[in-house]
């Protein structure tokens, strides 16, 4: 498989407005060439009988039980506040939705 040439990497720089020096340029086809070699190895390696996973190992929702504890009311939450309307906080308006 040919490596990725600095014309390449230049192109791409462009795209992604970057602005990249000589030696850069250079540096990244090295490293972008590498990554793809990378990623060749592993798509070799990948056998038909293993599924695809986003983890190696199985991931658990450590969740812990709900309970009712003391805590401010809407009152004491608000009593602070700059601004409030409605028994809730008011801020600025940020997306002109209403």
């Amino acid at each position: 498989m040919p490596g990725i040439t600095r014309e390449e990497v230049a192109h791409l720089a462009r795209l992604a407005r970057l602005e990249l020096t000589d030696e850069e340029l250079e540096h990244f086809a090295g490293q972008l060439d590498d990554i793809i070699g990378a990623v060749a190895r592993v798509a070799d390696v990948a056998a038909q009988d293993v599924p695809p996973t986003s983890h190696p190992l199985p991931l658990t929702n450590v969740m812990r039980e709900d309970r009712v504890r003391p805590s401010l009311t809407a009152r004491q939450a608000l009593a602070a506040a700059p601004a409030q309307e409605q028994q809730r906080f008011k801020v600025p308006q940020i997306l002109g939705e209403e």
